[in-house]
């Protein structure tokens, strides 16, 4: 039978960059770097970066004991309809993480993880499932964070903050801490705008903009 195979779940640049350290990750437990592939189902080349690109359906025939993917998609709910199709089909969720994150005491990440270089999660934490954190971002003590959450590029998320799932937090954006036993709230499917400075809870569905943030009225 075929060894492991394992998947860059999206070739584009969220995948190109989560490719290199899957790589690394994989070299330093011995599997060959042809076991590794984009998966891609829009047209494009045949390889990137020195790696085939394939359909999910091609994956998914390759000869294989095991199959792993990581989805290195920004959209949430886009990961989460992907993770369901991995799923049903026997696909496990792999997480992957630079070689440089740091990670503290009693953190806990959920399967399905992308974490890039310089990636910092301190103390008692609660990370759920298919969670991304882009370069520079952290996490501060006594989070609570949701499934299919997305940090961009140099989020700070202080201490004592809830995100719930399917947030995504833009690019340098900033949390402000909040209290033990009253976190600063991010709701359900927000997003909190490139740059904002977050001081108070942010409503479920809501998009917030600026410092001090404010919800964006729809036009």
């Amino acid at each position: 039978m075929s060894g492991s195979l394992y998947a860059v779940y999206g070739a584009s640049g969220c995948g190109r960059g989560i490719m290199p350290l899957a790589r690394n990750q994989l070299r330093k437990i011995g599997v060959e770097a042809d076991r590794l592939v984009f998966i891609d189902d829009g047209a494009g080349p045949d390889r990137v970066n020195g790696h085939r690109v394939v359909t999910y359906a091609d994956f998914f025939a390759l000869p294989a004991c095991e199959r792993h993917v990581v989805l290195a998609i920004a959209d949430g709910a886009v990961r989460e309809r992907l993770a369901a199709r991995c799923t049903a089909d026997g696909i496990r969720p792999w997480t992957v993480a630079a070689e440089n994150v740091v990670v503290m005491d009693d953190v806990h990440v959920g399967e399905g993880a992308a974490l890039s270089p310089f990636v910092t999660l301190t103390s008692n934490i609660r990370i759920g499932r298919y969670f991304h954190a882009n370069l520079y971002s952290y996490v501060e003590h006594d989070c609570v964070i949701g499934e299919f959450v997305t940090f961009a590029p140099g989020v700070k998320c202080n201490g004592n903050i809830v995100i719930e799932d399917h947030a995504y937090i833009g690019a340098g954006a900033v949390i402000k801490q909040g209290r033990p036993g009253q976190p600063l709230v991010i709701g359900r499917g927000a997003v909190v705008g490139m740059g904002a400075v977050v001081t108070r809870n942010v409503p479920a569905g809501a998009t917030v903009v600026g410092n001090p943030a404010r919800v964006r009225e729809k036009i």
